[in-house]
């Protein structure tokens, strides 16, 4: 099924970039075939001689939960865009930055980066390091507030929940 999706997916890219779709034209119906065994070939790399088309490498048991996961992370992005806005024009309110250890409770690598890269995605937070040994990841926050809804777990029930080990 991930050698099938992997190839799918590199089709599917590549005729939406080369814009070749008339399969009357024998120029088009050419390029097309090129394409095809390009990726055919990409395919075939791929799976055998690098060996990346499993469960980190090609995730497509996470796309489920992907279209769950995807819009609550583009709308806390949204929500950190905006207190960061507000923190940067309101002189009321403080900018203290704090680097913070947070645990990291998922199961994998794959979970820990996926975590890592929602954490640095939202305003004013920033992933410095992963520390595997120690399952925590080391955080800059913008302002203490920040630092207390990661230490609330919020995002990463939410991961935990997308990795597929939550609710």
């Amino acid at each position: 099924m991930r050698t099938f999706s992997q190839f799918a997916f590199l089709m599917a890219f590549w005729l939406l970039l080369s814009g070749h779709y008339d399969l009357a034209d024998p120029s088009s119906r050419y390029l097309i075939a090129c394409g095809f065994a390009t990726c055919v070939f990409v395919t075939w790399l791929a799976r055998r001689r690098f060996r990346i088309l499993d469960d980190e490498g090609h995730p497509i048991q996470l796309l489920p939960r992907a279209f769950y996961y995807g819009p609550w992370l583009f709308w806390q992005i949204i929500l950190s865009n905006w207190d960061v806005f507000r923190r940067v024009w309101s002189p009321r309110l403080r900018i203290s930055p704090e680097l913070v250890r947070v645990p990291d409770g998922t199961r994998s690598a794959l979970g820990s980066v996926i975590y890592a890269n929602s954490i640095t995605l939202t305003p004013g937070t920033v992933t410095i390091g992963i520390d595997p040994a120690k399952r925590e990841l080391l955080v800059h926050c913008l302002h203490a507030g920040a630092v207390e809804d990661l230490l609330a777990g919020g995002m990463l029930e939410q991961v935990k929940r997308f990795e597929g080990l939550g609710r």
